[in-house]
């Protein structure tokens, strides 16, 4: 095997071993494929769930306050989402990591 694909090789298994956990410490957000987020549009317009005002601004890293209130996410849009809560506002879902309500998901 030539020394370049010994790199390559080494570089990918790395970034396997150490992705998740540089993901988590960076913040980064948790990726949702495009047909989840129609799955979950449509969860919101189909069971007319109720916006809460948030009156900051929310993005991926943004830690909500306590008062708050943080969703279940239903098992419908899929088993890599449920360890999350969620909040609608101003017609955008927010998936939030429960322990540190960080928002880690913003779907418009």
């Amino acid at each position: 095997m030539k020394s370049s694909h010994k790199a390559l090789l080494t570089a990918g298994l790395l970034l396997g071993i150490a992705g998740p956990a540089l993901a988590q410490t960076v913040g980064v957000a948790v990726g949702v494929a495009p047909e989840e987020r129609t799955r979950i549009k449509q969860y919101i317009v189909q069971e007319r769930v109720a916006p809460v005002t948030v009156k900051e601004r929310v993005t991926v890293g943004a830690k909500l306050p306590a008062d708050i209130e943080l969703r279940s996410v239903p098992g419908a849009w899929g088993p890599n989402l449920t360890k999350y809560r969620y909040v609608y506002s101003d017609n955008h879902v927010y998936l939030v990591e429960p322990s540190s309500r960080e928002v880690v998901e913003v779907i418009e």
